[in-house]
């Protein structure tokens, strides 16, 4: 029997003739993009995510599969069981991770700032401590003033052999407190949205 397009149809007749063919692909490729995005996920974050056992196994197979060739096949068939299962957990899961990591990006970006702020003087630590009052520790202005002083003798150093200056211990331990502080701040803000 011969399939009937949409223009063959008549004004009058109301039969309907279910999605288009270009419909059902943008859908396939939609849910295979999916799948390729879940596949980017660490074991741990895809293992929590709720989902059909037989599609759980098809992401594993996946990831021991050697050839590119068997990867595509497979990403092909995880786009076909997608179609049979809900998507929508798995849109969110996917979006919940992106957002994120979004998230965890700007934090170090703003702990990279607030480094070079906190090293550049007495400015920065006020201002630190404005926007944190908790996190203005006796320890923290301590590590501050040992970094300044390592940065420096790092810069005479570079002076003397030629060399550039190099980023001492000391720089990169005021990184992790302040990132630290930061988590912090942005834990609290989650619980409280």
């Amino acid at each position: 029997m011969r399939r009937r397009h949409r223009s063959d149809a008549d004004p009058d007749d109301t039969e309907d003739l279910g999605p288009s063919k270009t419909q059902l692909k943008r859908e396939s490729d939609e849910l295979q993009a999916l799948g390729k995005a879940l596949l980017e996920l660490s074991d741990d974050l895809l293992a929590s995510i709720d989902m059909p056992e037989r599609l759980r196994d098809a992401f594993a197979d996946h990831r021991r599969f050697p050839t590119l060739e068997a990867k595509r096949r497979q990403l092909q068939f995880i786009g076909k069981l997608l179609r049979s299962a809900d998507p929508e957990p798995l849109r969110q899961a996917l979006d919940a991770h992106r957002r994120n990591k979004a998230r965890d990006a700007l934090t170090l970006h703003e702990a990279e700032m607030w480094r070079e702020r906190l090293l550049a003087g007495d400015e920065g630590w006020q201002a630190w401590y404005q926007a944190f009052p908790d996190g203005a520790t006796r320890a923290l202005r301590g590590l501050v003033t040992s970094a300044c002083r390592e940065q420096e003798q790092a810069a005479d150093t570079a002076r003397r052999t030629g060399d550039a200056p190099r980023k001492g211990k000391l720089y990169r331990e005021l990184f992790q407190k302040i990132r630290a502080v930061l988590l912090q701040r942005n834990e609290a803000t989650r619980e409280t949205a």
